[in-house]
């Protein structure tokens, strides 16, 4: 029997996403771009950035008023601390942050260089550090939530993703730690953990006939994961339906971390 593909799946409606402001990193393209529009199309207030600005203002100007791009290099502390207070001067306040951005490059780990790891660190790690200290400051107390992107690779080990392996470590026990500072203040922080996502970016440059025959055999189930699916996740931990969710790792990936 061939394996199914549902998709007619229906993102649920969350009444109290409606004007919350709403940040994502990375949101120009594949799961950042799928978040920016479900979340936009709950009513919130989005404001996404990314380094790919053709692809951020297009989003922008297809999506309207309610999704703002701003192209930052989040590397760059003082971006990122002019960015967010932007956002607060005009939203008022910070209700959702989404840590998404993060680069996944394939190298054997003894031709690592110091200052790939290092920047790689930046990128993945540090960039999620300065987002989060900004944004707390304008979050109101007991409605704000942060959701931190790991991979499930923090699970599997894969050959030639160490550093980036490393990163994804970092994030889950950041997130751990952060939602035990700020939980007094009823700020939320967990993580999602991504399996084996159909992005146009993994479809171009990875996914092959036989590697989609590996991920189904390998999941749980054998759906191909849309970052729809992913987006729908984030939505959740962003709402208020889980409010008792705080310094957790949700692994989206159907079940492959289990096999």
């Amino acid at each position: 029997m061939k394996p199914s593909q549902n998709t007619t799946a229906i993102s649920p409606n969350y009444p109290d996403l409606l004007e919350r402001t709403v940040i994502i990193t990375g949101g120009a393209n594949g799961i950042g771009a799928a978040m920016v529009r479900q979340f936009q199309s709950q009513g919130a207030r989005v404001f996404f950035c990314d380094i790919d600005a053709p692809a951020g203002k297009d989003l922008a100007d297809e999506l309207g008023p309610n999704a703002r791009f701003a192209k930052v290099n989040l590397m760059q502390e003082k971006q990122v601390v002019r960015w967010i207070e932007r956002i607060a001067s005009t939203a008022g306040t910070i209700d959702v942050l989404v840590n998404n951005a993060a680069s996944d490059p394939r190298i054997p780990f003894t031709d690592t260089t110091v200052a790939q790891w290092d920047a790689l660190f930046a990128r993945n790690l540090r960039a999620y550090f300065l987002t989060s200290r900004e944004s707390i400051k304008h979050m109101k107390s007991g409605r704000g939530s942060i959701i931190n992107f790991a991979s499930i690779v923090f699970h599997t080990g894969p050959a030639q993703l160490t550093a980036y392996t490393a990163t994804k470590g970092g994030v889950i026990a950041f997130t751990r730690s952060l939602a035990r500072e700020v939980g007094s203040r009823g700020i939320r922080v967990n993580t999602v953990s991504p399996g084996w996502i159909m992005t146009e970016r993994q479809l171009k440059q990875f996914v092959t006939p036989a590697i989609k025959k590996m991920i189904r055999r390998t999941q749980c189930t054998p759906d191909l994961i849309q970052p729809e699916e992913i987006a729908d996740t984030v939505l959740f931990l962003a709402s208020n339906a889980s409010r008792a969710i705080t310094g957790q790792e949700l692994l989206v990936d159907r079940g492959w971390a289990h096999s």
